[in-house]
């Protein structure tokens, strides 16, 4: 089993939500760290843990990254980082698994399942190896007391409750000393 680290010039950790029902916002936490542990002959033994900084959120609108940020939403200022820890992974096939974890917003923490696929290994020209898969899920915010919105006058809401969480991530295998 080998441990990897997350090679952030190549990952990318995102999010996708309605506004005023007609269109998508997307935003992305550009700073985040963690590390995995990928056993190779048998995936269902790695693990995942990863930090996310709540204050970097990016949506290219710094007003919309302040209310983001604040106790109406994900309160950086109480709860600087969000995290997700593995459970368990299940193998799907060769390139497809599973894998179930806490994830952690606002201090409140649910069980969610990402949908992942392997893309496999590259061996890099500084000799490093590096492997890449990519995770999705969708929450619901308010399962996590993410309940802010307002009410619109044609009907329905400004920011919708599910949230598509997309994940790209490059690893690099850390070499024993």
């Amino acid at each position: 089993m080998a441990s990897w680290i997350i090679d952030n010039s190549h990952s990318n950790i995102q999010f996708t939500v309605r506004h005023m029902m007609i269109a998508k916002v997307r935003g992305r936490f550009p700073n985040f760290s963690g590390t995995v542990v990928f056993d190779e002959q048998n995936p269902a033994n790695s693990s995942v843990d990863v930090q996310i900084e709540v204050a970097s959120i990016d949506t290219r609108d710094e007003r919309r990254d302040g209310h983001l940020a604040s106790p109406d939403f994900l309160d950086a200022a109480n709860y600087p980082s969000m995290s997700f820890v593995s459970k368990r992974v299940e193998v799907v096939d060769a390139n497809h698994g599973k894998i179930t974890g806490d994830l952690t917003i606002r201090g409140v923490t649910n069980e969610v399942t990402l949908d992942t696929e392997y893309s496999g290994q590259a061996l890099s020209p500084w000799g490093s190896t590096s492997a890449g898969f990519s995770a999705s899920t969708t929450i619901n915010r308010k399962d996590w007391g993410l309940n802010w919105n307002v009410a619109l006058e044609t009907g329905g809401l400004l920011v919708g409750e599910e949230v598509k969480i997309e994940i790209e991530l490059e690893l690099i295998k850390q070499v024993p000393a």
